[in-house]
């Protein structure tokens, strides 16, 4: 396995396939390509096949988040979330916000990760004015 640390040749090509196997979704390529292009991309590829990839979204001073942490089904359990998490830990500029999907609290925990604030939802709404 090898692990990238602002993995600069990540792209919507290679993130979407990877992305649907987790979350099936109908990902717009560019908007992808410019999402990316705004994260720390920490990656882990088995050969050339990224096998996962965990996003940090910084200002850089006061706030970071985790995106996503991904990763393909049949790599789990062995231990790349967690060194996925550790490098997280080492080499984000902020300290670290971010949400768990149900039933992963547990993982984060045993990693290392304290429980914080509450986290809450505003889903964007189409006012139809553009700002």
């Amino acid at each position: 396995m090898e692990y990238k640390i602002n993995d600069q040749m990540l792209n919507a090509s290679i993130f979407i396939p990877f992305a649907n196997k987790i979350w099936p979704g109908n990902y717009d390529e560019a908007k992808t390509q410019a999402a990316l292009t705004k994260t720390l991309n920490i990656t882990v590829y088995d050969n050339t096949k990224l096998v996962g990839c965990l996003r940090i979204l910084s200002d850089g001073y006061f706030f970071g988040t985790i995106t996503e942490l991904l990763v393909l089904p049949e790599y789990q359990k062995q231990g790349i979330g967690s060194t996925l998490l550790r490098l997280a830990k080492g080499n984000t500029p902020t300290m670290l916000y971010f949400g768990s999907q149900p039933g992963m609290e547990s993982f984060y925990e045993k990693n290392g990760c304290q429980k914080s604030l509450q986290s809450y939802a505003i889903e964007k709404v189409n006012t139809g004015i553009d700002q």
